[in-house]
């Protein structure tokens, strides 16, 4: 299946490939980069070169995978290279990766030389319907989710879902966590069509791959920088990011993939919409039972509760010291901008505690 989403050039498959061979041959970029972090160098590069068309010099820069390089430091580190290697304001960076990647892919390519153009090639289900999604670019400060970047769209999106394929099973659950959310935000049917999958079949993957982005990006162009309507998308992510951070940071803890943290944030943010917006309990029910069903339950101790809170005042969407959450009015009702008191939020966590 390939498909072009009207606003965003975003394309799967074949048909991604052959606009982007034709914006290469239509557009005189000086030199190609291509930035893969270790693991899609080894797994994706070389089919990922044999389809790109051009007589251009091709060079490959190579970061560690992984969240916790998600830095300021890599991203020094990948200037370095772009400016020994040549790169000029007339380069195009070609970024083929999951959402570290195609994050600090476009920060890079935002800021090198006052900003270059860059292309997003995703590789993980994460990747294609979120992060590469929208023009949000940035990197994490100090193990804090996500505190430096710049919103600016690439190029282009091409998901190609063939690289799905080799993804581990807990990667594909961290990105069905995102179209989960998005169905939650805006769309009750896709929310039930996801919710009722047992196992994710790979033969309707791309058609639910795109309706997740049709999603997204009708609500990124709504509200491109986010003042309004886009603030839903950080449904779940509030106490999310926390938890992410929190386990991100802790050595002795086994590291959160965003989605799990998305998906443990996203139960929490239910029942706070059950108590302050009379979002139906047995929803409520419904989301924290799908939720555990696909992700086990994470396990927190009131102390970890209580740092996880207190990361909540470098949430990137605070204003004026204040701390805002989106909830639910009802499964395609989202209500943004509410402050929850801390002592519902510890509510919250005893109601994801508490045995089914």
């Amino acid at each position: 299946m390939t498909k072009k989403i009207s606003g965003q050039q975003i394309f799967l498959n074949q048909e991604g490939y052959a606009e982007v061979n034709l914006i290469l041959k239509e557009k005189n970029f000086s030199k190609l980069f291509v930035l893969v972090d270790s693991n899609t160098h080894e797994h994706c590069l070389s089919p990922f070169l044999q389809k790109l068309e051009t007589n251009l010099s091709i060079e490959v820069i190579e970061m560690e995978a992984g969240e916790e390089n998600k830095s300021l430091e890599t991203c020094s580190g990948i200037w370095k290279a772009l400016s020994e290697l040549g790169g000029d304001r007339k380069s195009l960076l070609l970024n083929l990766g999951g959402g570290v990647v195609t994050d600090l892919g476009g920060f890079v390519a935002a800021t090198f030389k006052r900003g270059i153009s860059c292309i997003h090639f995703p590789t993980t289900l994460l990747a294609m319907v979120d992060a590469a999604v929208g023009g949000k670019n940035g990197v994490n400060l100090e193990g804090l989710k996500n505190q430096v970047g710049v919103i600016k769209q690439p190029e282009m999106i091409v998901a190609d879902t063939s690289f799905l394929s080799s993804l581990p099973a807990a990667e594909m659950r961290s990105g069905l966590a995102e179209m989960l959310k998005h169905g939650l935000i805006a769309d009750e049917e896709y929310w039930e069509k996801l919710s009722s999958l047992q196992n994710l079949d790979l033969s309707h993957l791309d058609e639910l791959i795109l309706k997740s982005i049709e999603i997204k990006e009708n609500i990124v162009q709504q509200d491109p920088q986010e003042k309004n309507i886009r603030k839903s998308l950080n449904f779940g992510h509030t106490l999310g990011h926390a938890i992410e951070s929190y386990f991100l940071e802790d050595p002795k803890l086994q590291k959160l993939l965003h989605g799990e943290a998305v998906a443990v944030g996203m139960v929490l943010a239910a029942y706070i919409s059950s108590k302050l917006e009379n979002f139906p309990k047995e929803k409520c029910n419904q989301i924290k039972n799908t939720i555990l069903s696909l992700y086990g339950q994470v396990h927190f101790e009131k102390d970890q509760q209580e740092k996880i809170i207190d990361l909540l005042k470098y949430d990137k969407k605070n204003e004026g010291g204040k701390i805002y959450f989106v909830l639910l009015r009802n499964i395609g009702e989202p209500v943004i901008d509410r402050q929850v008191p801390n002592k519902l939020i510890y509510e919250s966590f005893e109601y994801y505690l508490k045995p089914q």
